[in-house]
């Protein structure tokens, strides 16, 4: 895996993502004192969980030969002053039966990034550059 590296870039709050041979880009939306050039961070949280989430759920039901033919994932992040809530809404597409289903919900509480969600901590240090 990768490390993500963020630099500051054109704009007010512009940033170049560069994740191994992939760039993306991070902004604020307009209301927040960004340009909305790009996904605001806390988008790029819910796109990596829908994502992670999609990947697993269809990577279980192929090893399972279940008929699971597209995954759907959205996430939201609800903030409150209480702490947030990941609210993640999954549409299976495909004659699955009601067991398929709750397991391939209970499987997505598995998912990589889901899990990391769940139990993290984060560790900071700072460097002065010259």
């Amino acid at each position: 895996m990768h490390d993500a590296i963020s630099r500051t870039t054109d704009g007010k709050f512009r940033q170049a993502i560069e994740i191994g041979p992939h760039s993306i880009g991070s902004d604020e939306p307009k209301d927040a004192g960004g340009d909305d050039s790009a996904p605001a961070p806390h988008e790029l949280l819910e796109a990596a969980l829908a994502a992670c989430t999609s990947m697993t759920v269809k990577m279980y039901a192929e090893r399972k030969g279940w008929p699971l033919r597209s995954v759907e994932v959205r996430v939201h992040i609800d903030k409150s002053p209480e702490g947030n809530v990941l609210r993640r809404t999954i549409r299976l597409h495909g004659a699955l039966d009601e067991e398929q289903r709750v397991r391939l919900l209970d499987i997505a509480g598995k998912c990589p990034v889901h899990k990391t969600l769940a139990s993290n901590r984060i560790e900071s240090s700072a460097e002065v550059a010259p």
